[in-house]
């Protein structure tokens, strides 16, 4: 069973309806005990990160999420769900993340031609090859909608980037903790896989 932790965000269903049609058992769910029984988790996101944050403290599953990450299980982070793991961001300065990784979130620079927010199809170069991105091959073209990016400290973590007149980490694998800064979910058939290597990753 995956649990899909619901912390009152937008667009949860489309998470649901692609682990559903890959076959997977998940619930949507904002019950701390549903969450730590669970095999595997993710944490979608879209909204703004302070009001993300806020929603957290309030519905309980911020310290759900973080105890669930301390099982050593599988975790998932998309979008916001990725820029959530971090301390803090220039989107709402003061916020304090969820703090599992270190990095900063940066609003993407506007420049020339650049439309932000950054929406749309854009190719990642993989940096491992393991974890959600077993048997992918090449530099895959996975769908974007953000303002704000991630720069992590450690570079070593960063499993895949983009550019979009930044170099952009756009996913980290650190431990039982994956986070895609892409949906995959919204990414065709190439998502699909990744989504089904994080199945198979949670048992």
């Amino acid at each position: 069973m995956i649990a899909i932790i619901d912390y009152g965000a937008g667009n949860i269903q489309s998470v649901y309806k692609a682990l559903r049609f890959i076959g997977a058992e998940c619930v949507v769910t904002s019950d701390r005990e549903t969450i730590l029984n669970a095999d595997g988790a993710i944490l979608p996101g879209v909204g703004a990160f302070g009001d993300c944050m806020e929603n957290m403290e309030r519905t309980g599953t911020k310290e759900a999420t973080l105890d669930f990450i301390k099982t050593g299980k599988q975790f998932l982070g998309i979008c916001l769900g990725l820029q959530l793991l971090f301390p803090e961001s220039e989107e709402n300065a003061g916020v304090v993340g969820l703090s599992v990784l270190k990095g900063k979130i940066r609003r993407i620079p506007s420049g020339e031609g650049l439309k932000i927010p950054h929406m749309g199809w854009n190719n990642i170069e993989i940096k491992k090859k393991d974890g959600i991105f077993k048997g992918i091959e090449g530099s895959p073209y996975v769908y974007f909608v953000h303002s704000y990016y991630l720069d992590a400290d450690d570079k070593e973590i960063v499993s895949a980037q983009t550019e979009y007149g930044v170099r952009i980490d756009a996913a980290v694998s650190f431990e039982n903790v994956t986070a895609t800064q892409f949906h995959p979910e919204k990414s065709g058939e190439t998502g699909l896989i990744m989504l089904k290597n994080f199945v198979e990753m949670c048992g």
